[in-house]
């Protein structure tokens, strides 16, 4: 029996498009983990140049910004970015988002002091946090949950390449053509990714007839709350006193702006983060876990490259190399982990082995001291890095399964919000914490070291500490110097294993919901903002998902309800 003609050329068809779909998807994907590298890189890349860069302009009492900056910008515009892709797309909000990134990078280049650099970081961070949810919801705009495992395990390796690559390229930077090429080097890759993303990033255009009116008043609450809790955490016991009037103020300030952002987010038409996200159970739950892990991992991890070129007394690029376990721990973790969500559609146990082996790599880190050997360090970063990989990118494709995709990028970027408000206040606050330690441990340690100080017991002399110039530095100084950094920040990590545990506990509740199979765009906006969010359970395929019903709808008990 001979196969008709028509049915051959019918199966070549759609093996053609099959093929062409497959072809675009990798096209899509590429030109997102350009955008994805960005962002991540310009986290970790200054790490090492820091203690070089502070050195040279003079500002190293307000170094803590330079990290703290970029990640407060970030994490205030990712809301905004979220829900303003979900009104009007994701393609051209991503390109002025890498836009707004490059022209950081070109202030950051031109930087002649630390305010101005300080400024760059700011504004590179206004677009950075547009970089990663954008790619995150992108993803989940093509990629059903079931197989979207293995796109998130390969995006938490992006990271994991990153958070090793961009200290190694800072230190290579710095000791080579210069620090500053930290960031001319985002202009070439910036202009790719513009590019990859104009010709692979083809997504269904949003119908923008009637322009959907912004939530401008939600978007000015939610970043004026989250300046003043950064402020709280970075200037309390430092700049102010913590019983200080400015310090309570800012409190007040923090509690009242957040009260007000709720407030205003319920009368909202299209709400930056719609209170109704928090009607989910997994969101909640999630969105805990992600912030106690935020602040235990970028509290840690800020300051490690710092700490081992003071310590060690290694090159900036030999420190790079030094964090190359915990890259590996994460990167295998991370995809691993991801192929198998995507093979079994469980996903339960990975981010709570992840948080265990985060408070287990926090705990170890606190115990070494200046005198242990290197590969001890790096074998507690390993560990540290696998809790990550096991964690960090799976709490997001659990908020992501939680939602229609028609919120799909609101639903991302207010979950990464929170995580990154995490990741402000654990750099914060232990970038607070170290520094007002290491004045007062220096000072002590460099008063008993029974030298001949002069000059350098002087506020002039710790301004200008560098790595090479400690390493410069006779025995009789260097010695008291790095016992200080070690004694000044390590044993900070201690206090961060609390936070693992409450993200584990967090964890152990969250519900197992089967991996949807197909891509959906169920509700409006509309919908959204008014909270009509009726959970329910496709009986077909089990896929839990969401009806939304306007407020002067009725249903019939037994009406069939369309697939959503």
């Amino acid at each position: 029996m001979t196969t008709p003609p028509t049915a051959v050329a019918a199966t070549a068809d759609t093996q053609s498009t099959e093929k062409s779909a497959d072809r675009s998807l990798l096209f899509l994907f590429i030109g997102l983990m350009i955008t994805m590298l960005l962002a991540s890189l310009n986290q970790t890349v200054l790490s090492t140049a820091l203690p070089t860069i502070v050195g040279e302009l003079d500002g190293v009492d307000q170094m803590t910004w330079v990290i703290t900056g970029y990640i407060l910008a970030s994490t205030v515009v990712m809301p905004v970015y979220g829900r303003i892709s979900d009104l009007l797309g994701r393609k051209p909000v991503l390109l002025v988002a890498i836009g707004l990134f490059i022209l950081g990078s070109i202030v950051g280049g031109l930087a002649q002091n630390i305010e101005l650099l300080i400024a760059a970081r700011v504004l590179q961070g206004i677009g950075g946090g547009g970089l990663m949810i954008l790619s995150q919801a992108a993803i989940a705009d093509v990629v059903p949950a079931r197989e979207r495992g293995r796109y998130m395990g390969a995006m938490g390796a992006v990271f994991a390449v990153s958070s090793v690559a961009g200290p190694l390229l800072g230190g290579w930077l710095t000791e080579g053509p210069g620090w500053r090429w930290a960031f001319w080097l985002n202009i070439p890759l910036g202009i790719l990714a513009i590019a990859a993303c104009s010709v692979f990033l083809k997504l269904p255009k949003k119908d923008v007839t009637d322009r959907p009116k912004l939530d401008y008043l939600g978007m000015a609450l939610v970043a004026a709350a989250t300046t003043a809790l950064v402020l709280v955490v970075t200037w309390g016991g430092t700049t102010y006193d913590w019983a200080s009037p400015q310090i309570i103020g800012l409190i007040v300030a923090t509690v009242v702006l957040a009260v007000l952002f709720c407030l205003a987010e319920m009368r909202a038409e299209h709400p930056v983060i719609p209170m109704a996200l928090f009607s989910d159970r997994n969101f909640v739950l999630t969105t805990i876990a992600g912030l106690m892990i935020g602040v235990a991992m970028f509290g840690a991890l800020g300051y490690m490259p710092t700490y081992i070129q003071m310590v060690t007394g290694v090159s900036a690029t030999v420190a790079g190399l030094l964090m190359i376990p915990m890259m590996g721990g994460l990167l295998v973790a991370s995809v691993t982990s991801g192929q198998i969500v995507s093979r079994t559609g469980k996903y339960k146990a990975f981010p709570i082995a992840g948080s265990v082996l985060i408070g287990v790599g926090l705990g170890l880190l606190s115990t070494l001291t200046v005198e242990d050997p290197t590969w001890l360090m790096c074998t507690y970063l390993a560990i540290l890095g696998v809790g990550i990989g096991l964690a960090m990118q799976l709490l997001t494709l659990i908020v992501q399964n939680s939602f229609p995709g028609a919120i799909v990028g609101t639903a991302t970027a207010a979950a990464n919000y929170f995580r990154q408000v995490g990741a402000t206040l654990g750099s914060a606050v232990v970038g607070s914490i170290f520094a007002s330690r290491l004045i007062t441990i220096l000072s002590e340690k460099l008063s008993s070291s029974g030298a001949d100080l002069g000059a350098a017991n002087s506020d002039d002399f710790r301004k200008h500490l560098t790595p090479a110039g400690v390493n410069q530095l006779p025995d009789q100084l260097r010695d008291p110097i790095i016992h200080a950094y070690n004694d000044a920040l390590l044993p900070i990590f201690l206090f961060l294993v609390p936070l693992a545990a409450i993200a584990l506990i967090a964890l152990l509740f969250i519900e197992p919901k089967p991996l949807a199979t197909s891509v959906h765009e169920e509700i409006t906006a509309e919908s959204l903002a008014e909270g009509q969010l009726l959970e329910r359970v496709d009986d077909t395929d089990g896929i839990s998902a969401f009806d939304a019903l306007a407020p002067d709808e009725e249903t019939e008990p037994d009406a069939p309800k369309s697939r959503v």
